[in-house]
């Protein structure tokens, strides 16, 4: 199952920069994880924002809420979540 994701960062004034950056470092080395799996498909940064869009590729609603619940960074995140489906004029026979 296919999902656009878009994802807002709003991260606490008061959280040490440290400890921001040990955070962002797990982020990073989990989501390059969940890309070699496949499972995170693509991921764009918002210019000018704190934000990406991303494409997942899952089995299930409940497999991408818990991808999305391990994101180091998901408590100072705002996450929209919209379930894609196989366009018929899409000459692309192989996205589901």
């Amino acid at each position: 199952m296919l999902y656009h994701v878009e994802m807002i960062v709003n991260p606490p004034k008061e959280l040490d920069s440290t400890t921001f950056d040990a955070i962002k470092a797990r982020e990073k080395a989990y989501s390059q994880e969940l890309q070699r799996q496949g499972k995170w498909r693509h991921i764009w940064r918002i210019a000018g924002y704190y934000a990406n869009v991303s494409l997942f590729d899952v089995e299930s609603h409940e497999e991408l809420h818990n991808l999305l619940l391990a994101l180091p960074l998901y408590p100072y995140m705002d996450i929209t979540v919209r379930p894609l489906c196989r366009h018929p004029s899409s000459i692309h026979d192989t996205d589901q």
